[in-house]
């Protein structure tokens, strides 16, 4: 189609708009992965051409001046989904919870601290079954055989170590 330079602005949108429309509305549509943003590009496209009528130099590129300022919306688009993905990234609010408290690592250490000292106060037999058991993750048979004990005394053992320490930290034992 040829589109001369004595049309009006007018008269020549609604004839590119009329063979050009649908094929403008799939470029963008493999552009922004969206058929609704894509239409609207579109359309802003054909308002910003009706515009500039008067200045393209060439009546007769009407279309390329279309598909280009399709594509350069398009850009447009995606770059803002971009800035708007990571605002909401950066700002989301249900993230807060996850996020470990201040003190987190203070409350740690001071856990830690409580911990070492109520195994310093366990008996040896004790301290070392439950060290083997849940710090190295022995199984009792393990246990056994790196302490020359039987398996009835590594229970043993560690069922009077975990009753002591649950008695010296009472509630706390749970969060460890």
């Amino acid at each position: 189609m040829t589109v001369t330079a004595r049309w009006n602005a007018d008269t020549a949108v609604e004839e590119l708009y009329a063979a050009h429309y649908a094929r403008l509305v799939r470029l963008a549509v493999l552009l922004v992965r969206d058929p609704e943003t894509a239409e609207e590009v579109v359309q802003d496209s054909f308002v910003a051409m009706h515009g500039r009528w008067r200045t393209l130099k060439d009546p007769d590129s009407g279309l390329a001046y279309l598909r280009q300022t399709v594509v350069n919306r398009s850009r447009s688009v995606l770059r803002h989904r971009g800035v708007q993905a990571r605002y909401v990234a950066r700002h989301r609010t249900d993230a807060v919870p996850d996020a470990p408290p201040a003190d987190h690592l203070a409350l740690a250490i001071q856990r830690r601290e409580q911990v070492l000292e109520a195994l310093r106060e366990l008996p040896d037999r004790q301290r070392e079954v439950l060290a083997l058991r849940y710090y190295l993750d022995l199984s009792e048979a393990e246990i056994a055989g790196t302490l020359g004990i039987s398996r009835g005394a590594v229970k043993s053992h560690a069922f009077r170590g975990v009753a002591a320490l649950r008695d010296r930290l009472g509630e706390h034992l749970e969060d460890l």
